[in-house]
């Protein structure tokens, strides 16, 4: 049986070989662009659907989704480390809640984006996450 052959990428410095070398480099499953695209998609969707959810156009929706993955990544990673007790006691449920908040939040970055009130951001939350999960299953299939 032949030795297999030296791979540099195979090397991991924190842990030795790497049995799976095809596996060392990342490669993303969607580009970055076209993440942003669906998301601003998502938002059209979803202000076309629950009343009281605003994005004024196309364009907004871009900056929305910016405002949205921002807020999600600084404010709502503290928040979600903060108010872990509480969603692990509710079985998860808080997080649509947590969601919902930044959500809403977001409105307060973005001239010509505006939700209603709590329950249309509960509900737009929800349906964003649908929405947006639909969108990149029919973009990767």
């Amino acid at each position: 049986m032949p030795l297999p052959q030296w791979d540099a990428r195979a090397v991991d410095p924190a842990h030795g070989l790497n049995p799976r070398p095809e596996r060392a480099t990342v490669r993303p499953t969607m580009p970055f662009l076209l993440h942003w695209l669906l998301s601003a998609l998502s938002l059209m969707i979803v202000a076309h659907v629950v009343p009281g959810f605003h994005v004024a156009g196309f364009a907004t929706a871009i900056l929305a989704a910016v405002a949205i993955g921002l807020v999600n990544a600084t404010i709502g990673l503290v928040l979600r480390l903060l108010t872990l007790p509480l969603t692990i006691l509710t079985f998860g449920l808080f997080w649509f809640v947590l969601n919902a908040l930044l959500l809403w939040m977001a409105t307060a970055f973005v001239p010509g984006f505006a939700i209603a009130g709590f329950g249309t951001a509960l509900l737009g939350s929800i349906l964003l996450t649908l929405v947006n999960a639909a969108l990149r299953g029919l973009v990767a299939a």
